[in-house]
């Protein structure tokens, strides 16, 4: 799918040799943006750069860092002339490490990428917008842990949840002068930042949403094109779920449970009523 508004114009993608990043680079490209790949690792960003299909240089830069920010941002304008759009993904989930035993310094590198990161990101546009006098659009990556908590994962869920804070203060500012910000947030979407074993009991835990499988970095990529462009002209301060319906499980009754029922009892009969060739499994 073609969305309206894209082609010609120029995209910052952060976190942008890997994963959702690289898949957002490869659609927007398709989709006929020029693309600025911005990673922490400069080989892998050009090597990204050089593969897409239209238009795009590689950067090197620590999106937590204010001086690599600024650096990001001038070699895109240098490059490019201008940035149109904004894709702030580039993040790190941290560690499992129960709340007593989390340790200060894993809080402060996690907050410093997953928070300040889209923070400086965001103020960078913003800046630019207004040296330029125009509109653009924004999309901040949040998570499924940006809506609810679990008893692991604290800091990343703490920044998740302050991502979404950003979006909506940033969206209620830039409103005014048609700069739309928004959020994705994925559900369950195993790469290669979770390491072989962690991506396989992410798509363990993933066979219990609603569409009973993980999601693929193309599918968040393809949300992320729709929030960018014009058929999204309306939205603004929104967080868009793309987490095959994790979120509005209520995990205390039957159909919900993050990986810890069997949902076989529950699909066989759902399935045999939908004609599904599935429900003789």
């Amino acid at each position: 799918m073609v969305h309206n508004g894209l082609a010609g114009k120029v995209v910052v993608v952060t976190g942008a040799a890997g994963g959702i990043g690289k898949a957002a680079a490869h659609r927007l490209s398709a989709e006929g943006m020029s693309v600025v790949v911005v990673d922490l690792d400069e080989a892998n960003a050009n090597q990204v750069a050089a593969g897409l299909p239209g238009e795009a240089i590689g950067v090197g830069a620590d999106v937590s860092s204010e001086s690599d920010v600024d650096t990001y941002m001038a070699r895109a304008v240098a490059r490019f002339g201008r940035v149109d759009c904004h894709f702030l993904n580039a993040g790190i989930p941290g560690s499992t490490t129960p709340l007593p035993d989390v340790e200060a310094s894993e809080w402060d590198a996690i907050m410093g990428v997953n928070l300040r990161g889209p923070f400086l990101g965001v103020r960078a546009a913003f800046r630019h917008y207004h040296e330029r006098g125009t509109a653009g659009s924004i999309v901040v990556t949040a998570s499924i842990a940006s809506l609810s908590g679990s008893n692991d994962l604290l800091a990343y869920t703490t920044s998740k949840h302050g991502v979404v804070g950003l979006v909506r203060g940033a969206a209620v500012y830039g409103g005014p002068v048609g700069v739309r910000v928004n959020a994705v947030a994925p559900g369950i979407v195993p790469t290669p930042l979770f390491g072989e074993q962690g991506m396989a009991g992410m798509a363990h835990r993933a066979g219990t949403s609603p569409l009973r499988r993980p999601g693929r970095p193309e599918e968040i990529a393809g949300a992320v094109a729709y929030l960018l462009s014009d058929d999204a002209s309306y939205v603004t301060g929104s967080v868009l779920s793309v987490d095959g319906g994790s979120h509005v499980q209520n995990t205390a009754r039957n159909g919900g449970g993050a990986g810890l029922w069997d949902p076989a009892g529950i699909d066989a009969p759902l399935r045999a009523r939908h004609g599904s060739a599935r429900a003789a499994e």
